[in-house]
């Protein structure tokens, strides 16, 4: 929200009152609060009819800073609030000497001036981060008699800032206004599902703003010195959040709102859904499915979608009779193919539904300040919305998902939790505008919860849209409604870009978009991006999108990068697991791995799958598409060939390839299985080895499918000898060298022909190969 008119003035009727001068300080518990007058005090008279601004400065975790800001503090605490996880017993370091007040976390530290002018200076591991110098900070009220807290923290010249959730506009939030309130408006608008009160900094530090209500962000606009935020009210709590590396930052961000939960390795598989508004029943469902194994296309889950409920009684949690008569045999028989079964679920109750009466009885639905039902006719007729803040509620819906995990369903796709009223009541009293966008942490919560009591832990997972900070705690996420056009399938990556910096590690998409059909163009390329996301599902709205409807072509696109997906699965879900325990993005944005790299600061239609491979899906029908590679001399992992890294490339590619690059100094745990992605990974494991320079050293994990560490494989460069080791390995395992044909010599192993490289069979027992490579 804008407050000024130009640099010099406040808009007309606006009132702002600035902290100027510290009256006092004093240490507390947990930190110090800091007094501040908003005019220069020289008698006695300047303290009257003035406000007095409080500011209470604390440090909940490791190179994390709280700052809140209060004006009148009588105002009544009304909830929902974003739970945190502060370090048990973690204190800040406090320096309180004439000249500044400083308060330290970690390597992050904020410095108070105390002689004046006002500035309040951030500094993350001895450099300069961001700050709050005078005028910056504002309590303002507007002659509308509304009061709002406003802070504006300084932007270096050449500082770009990322995240704020799932957003589609430019990757680089810089000259953009963006408003923290889900909404339901596509993939093609400003608007977002995912609305996170968070954003990451090029120069390392990130900013969260401690409000599930509308939070206004100013990015480099109003100010275009400056990211401005505001909310309205008497008072504004953010957190600077700090680190060694933007990795850092966002593990901190992570440690400080929810981790990841690490989903079932079944879950990376592809994904096959009925599609929206299609006609379907058992039959289609079974011609897809069959049509699927007869072309030797790997499929393993089956989504369900609104349809297999009965029109107008969404949600009433019941399979349709007339075209679904037998729903627990049916689901048997699927699961007896080896898929697991989603099915579409949201929070409204249509007035058709049988739960409709029975929620409104007992009180389960959202409710109008007058006491009524609230309902309304979009999306289905006479919907009325679940209270989650409702314990009973919460069960009486979770009782209905009991069922049908018994039944056989393995997860939920959560639809909607954007269209949120907030002229309503709820039942614990939370405020209706802070609840529009804390409604679906409450909706996904319940339903995960679900899923983890009845299948155990690492097997619950959704398929959620909505979201807010916190959120990524019950993965995964989707983007939402996109379009079957180029444009569409760019401004889908630009969104999980930006969901990935905003704390989420796994995301997916409709493949080929969700409205209209995509010629078999797009379809191709866009099914290859798909597979290479963290999740991969195809979905649509009016028409199927099995791949034979499209043409033959892509029926093999869809074969070679399922196969491929899965046979990179002990590779991705290293990268899973360290979602969840590092909180980094599977998909992740260039800037994330190479901040040192100017060059990769903007970069948006091209990303980083896990830490070692790069992804630059194409977005041309003529099959062209240009990326930056950094440093180094990197593999297209499909072709073979060598690209040398500091540089733009221009590329031309059929339908089976892309730019999928690994690293140098990698070693890449590839598995044995093309069929499924929920495999033993240490069973025939390949370790292959790319571009180790003299000296350098290279990693790869090997997990079980619980997400438990069985080994670690390394490999070792000095000269031309190069030593892998798999200590701890129990089964066979092997090692390729890409690029190199030959070797001059090989202890514990035995050389045999293999495809882009040396290819080494680890002898039986062997935990240790040592190649000497050709002269």
């Amino acid at each position: 929200m804008k407050f000024t008119d130009g640099y010099w003035m406040v808009k007309e009727g606006t009132t702002m009152h600035h902290p100027i001068e510290i009256r006092d300080i004093r240490e507390t518990a947990d930190g110090v609060t800091v007094h501040a007058a908003c005019r220069n005090v020289q008698i006695k008279g300047d303290t009257l009819n003035a406000p007095l601004l409080q500011v209470e400065l604390s440090a909940p975790r490791k190179d994390v800073i709280r700052v809140r800001w209060t004006h009148h503090a009588g105002k009544k605490a009304i909830g929902p609030n974003f739970e945190l996880f502060p370090e048990a017993g973690f204190k800040p370091g406090i320096a309180n000497d004439a000249e500044a007040l400083t308060l330290t976390s970690g390597g992050l530290s904020l410095k108070l001036d105390k002689q004046g002018p006002w500035n309040m200076a951030f500094t993350n591991y001895g450099k300069y981060a961001t700050g709050s110098s005078q005028k910056r900070t504002a309590y303002i009220q507007t002659k509308e008699k509304q009061a709002f807290f406003r802070e504006q923290l300084d932007l270096g010249v050449s500082e770009r800032i990322y995240g704020l959730g799932e957003r589609f506009t430019p990757f680089v939030k810089n000259g953009q206004v963006v408003d923290i309130w889900n909404e339901d408006g596509g993939t093609s608008s400003e608007q977002a599902y995912k609305n996170v009160p968070f954003y990451l900094s090029s120069e390392g530090y990130g900013i969260f703003v401690n409000h599930p209500e509308r939070v206004s962000f100013e990015i480099a606009s109003e100010n275009v010195s400056k990211v401005q935020f505001s909310v309205p009210g008497e008072s504004l709590e953010y957190f600077v959040v700090g680190g060694e590396t933007l990795k850092d930052v966002l593990g901190n961000y992570t440690a400080l709102t929810g981790k990841p939960a690490l989903p079932p390795a079944w879950s990376f598989g592809l994904w096959l859904t009925t599609s929206f508004t299609t006609d379907y029943d058992e039959e289609t469902v079974n011609s897809f499915i069959q049509g699927m194994a007869d072309r030797d296309l790997p499929l393993h889950v089956f989504h369900f979608d609104c349809f297999w409920m009965k029109e107008y009684q969404w949600c009433d949690f019941e399979w349709d009779p007339a075209v679904f008569p037998e729903p627990v045999q049916m689901l048997k028989r699927l699961k007896d193919r080896g898929l697991k079964i989603c099915v579409w679920i949201n929070s409204y109750i249509a007035q058709k539904s049988p739960l409709f009466d029975e929620g409104m009885e007992k009180g389960y639905l959202v409710k109008t300040p007058s006491g009524d039902v609230w309902q309304w006719d979009l999306w289905q007729a006479g919907m009325g919305l679940v209270d989650f803040t409702n314990p009973a509620a919460v069960e009486w819906y979770k009782d209905h998902l009991r069922r049908l995990v018994d039944m056989g369903v393995d997860c939920f796709k959560t639809d909607f939790g954007e269209r949120i009223p907030t002229d309503v009541v709820y039942f614990d009293g939370s405020d209706p505008v802070k609840m529009h966008n804390y409604y679906t942490q409450l909706y996904n919560k319940a339903v995960f919860e679900v899923l983890e009591e009845k299948l155990g832990k690492n097997e619950a997972m959704l398929f959620a849209r909505s979201a807010t900070a916190g959120g990524q705690q019950f993965p995964v996420h989707w983007g939402g409604d996109c379009s079957a056009t180029y444009a569409s399938m760019a401004e889908t990556i630009r969104g999980g870009l930006s969901l990935g910096l905003s704390g989420f590690g796994f995301w997916s998409h409709d493949i080929s978009g969700f409205e209209r059909t995509a010629p078999p163009d797009i379809y191709k390329r866009w099914v290859a991006f798909g597979l290479l996301s963290s999740h991969s599902r195809l979905h649509g709205n009016e028409s199927y999108r099995v791949p034979w409807l499209f043409d033959e072509e892509a029926v093999d696109v869809l074969r070679r990068f399922t196969k491929l997906k899965s046979a990179l699965m002990p590779y991705l879900f290293g990268a899973a697991v360290e979602a969840s325990t590092a909180g980094l993005p599977m998909m992740r944005a260039m800037v994330l791995e190479f901040p040192e790299d100017p060059s990769t600061h903007a970069l948006d239609l091209q990303y980083m799958l896990g830490d070692r491979l790069l992804v630059a899906p194409i977005f041309r029908p003529d099959g062209r598409v240009q990326y930056y590679v950094p440093e180094g001399r990197w593999t297209n992992y499909l072709t073979g060939e060598t690209v040398a890294g500091g540089k733009w490339h221009t590329e031309e590619h059929g339908y089976m390839t892309l730019p999928l690059l690994v690293a140098p100094n990698t070693l890449l745990a590839v598995g044995a299985n093309d069929q499924k992605p929920d495999y033993d990974y240490a069973d025939g494991i390949t370790f292959e080895l790319f571009e180790l320079a003299d000296g350098a050293s290279a990693k790869a994990p090997v997990y079980t499918l619980g997400g438990e560490l069985l080994y670690t494989a390394e490999a070792v460069r000095s000269g031309n000898r190069i030593v892998v080791t798999a200590e701890g390995a129990d089964k066979p395992w092997n090692v390729r060298l890409a690029g190199i044909a030959e070797a001059s010599g090989v202890e514990g192993g035995q050389t045999a022909a293999g495809e882009q490289g040396l290819l080494v069979n680890a002898a039986a027992g062997s935990q240790r190969i040592v190649i000497t490579l050709a002269e």
